[in-house]
């Protein structure tokens, strides 16, 4: 496949980068992960002076590219299988790794993909900071749940030894940090920075906003809890004029199941979709909202592996009240009855009835909305975040990084269930 972009670059990027971001993820895009990147690659390059970001690509979006003081380049391959997919991701990084090996300092990961070739790069000099925003081994039950239970032990034991080789680890929740010390990582090693959000000016009401809604932002994964809230939906019927507007960061596609139990709950006509949803344009959806909904579900990936939503974030920082599932992760950035209602998790009953109270008192509804913003300006802003994320550097470089003792790791090839990345110091195996 040849590139879509001339590849030439202008020093200093031709003398080796100082500094690499690496993400197994698409970016830029409408996902919450673009977001999240975008704040920690900023921070990592402005105390370098810029580096290299190494993300997913495609469609349209160039394999190489110079942005803003950074290297930009994208792994694109076609590869049909999702493991295999992983594997030919850690190849890619490991020959940029090799590329800039004589002059990085520091590889920032977000994932086991990335973090296997950057930690154990042939006697590296370089520190790694590992951010584990989700744990594969957890997450893969929900979006594959087809993976047999030995691939899945074979990726916690590829999770392990990314992060007990990585110099540091931040996770967005203290959620996250327990269940990386369920690895046996020293609490010495783990720092929280949590995902922020920065506070709105006010905002147009977007052309085709419905005259009375709430609203939904986010992707549509299972655990995200749309099926509870459309039951919930179902249950308010008698206000015919309310909307429930889905702002969703996917395409059409993903809804299809969503759509038809909307369909067959009666409430089709009643909940409108908006779909890659810029981010940008997401605060003037929220400000003008009723309420904002966050139905996570009670399950392992948002109870054991931890997560810091941003749609709840974002929904406080618009100044709008949000009802949002009673999880850990979600006490952590908003108080019931202060910022919005925390109700059960996949209740649909109670999800509704505590919409429907706070539709009955708006001005009730306000001022949580308007006590939720002022938090997160005090308090969780993407600038305290970076600020956090700035003195784990500074920890780092108070402690220059030791040439590690070389191990080579080798990426087997094969299919899904046949192939894993293999540790030259373990026997190799199979998935």
């Amino acid at each position: 496949m040849t590139d879509r972009r001339p590849d030439t670059l202008q020093p200093p990027y031709a003398t080796g980068h100082r500094a690499a971001y690496f993400a197994f993820d698409l970016f830029p895009s409408t996902k919450g992960a673009a977001v999240h990147i975008a704040q920690m690659a900023d921070e990592l390059f402005a105390r370098f002076g810029g580096g290299l970001l190494g993300v997913t690509g495609g469609g349209r979006l160039p394999r190489r590219q110079v942005e803003d003081g950074r290297e930009i380049v994208r792994f694109d391959d076609a590869v049909p299988n999702l493991l295999g997919r992983f594997e030919a991701f850690s190849s890619w990084v490991a020959g940029h790794v090799a590329e800039h090996a004589g002059t990085l300092e520091l590889c920032h990961v977000r994932d086991p993909w990335g973090a296997l070739p950057v930690v154990d790069a042939p006697g590296r000099r370089y520190q790694v900071v590992y951010e584990v925003n989700g744990l594969p081994s957890i997450e893969l039950r929900h979006t594959r749940p087809g993976l047999p239970e030995r691939t899945l032990a074979k990726i916690r034991e590829l999770e392990r030894h990314c992060l007990h080789a990585a110099d540091a680890i931040i996770v967005p929740s203290r959620v996250n940090a327990e269940a990386v010390r369920g690895y046996g990582v020293p609490d010495g090693k783990v720092t929280v920075v949590p995902n922020g959000a920065d506070v709105p000016d006010p905002r147009p009401r977007p052309d085709d906003a419905p005259d009375r809604y709430i609203i939904y932002v986010g992707a549509l994964q299972p655990w995200q809890g749309l099926d509870v809230l459309m039951r919930a939906f179902a249950r308010l019927a008698d206000l015919p004029d309310l909307r429930l507007v889905v702002c969703s960061s996917v395409q059409a596609r993903r809804a299809k199941p969503l759509r038809r139990l909307a369909r067959h709950l009666g409430v089709e006509d009643r909940v409108e979709w908006r779909f890659t949803v810029p981010h940008a344009q997401v605060a003037a959806w929220l400000q003008h909202a009723e309420l904002s909904v966050a139905p996570l579900t009670a399950c392992a990936r948002n109870l054991d592996q931890g997560c810091a939503p941003l749609k709840v974030l974002e929904s406080m920082a618009a100044g709008t009240p949000v009802v949002a599932s009673d999880l850990p992760v979600v006490r952590e950035l908003m108080a019931d009855r202060e910022h919005g209602r925390l109700v059960p998790a996949d209740r649909p009953a109670e999800l509704a009835r505590a919409v429907r109270v706070l539709l009955e008192y708006p001005d009730t509804a306000r001022d949580m909305g308007a006590r939720a913003r002022e938090h997160v300006a005090s308090t969780l802003t993407w600038d305290a975040s970076r600020a956090r994320l700035a003195e784990v550097y500074r920890t780092l470089a108070a402690h220059p990084a030791v040439p590690t003792r070389p191990m080579v790791p080798t990426v087997s090839a094969g299919t899904a269930d046949s192939a894993r990345p293999t540790l030259s110091a373990r026997p190799v195996d199979r998935w």
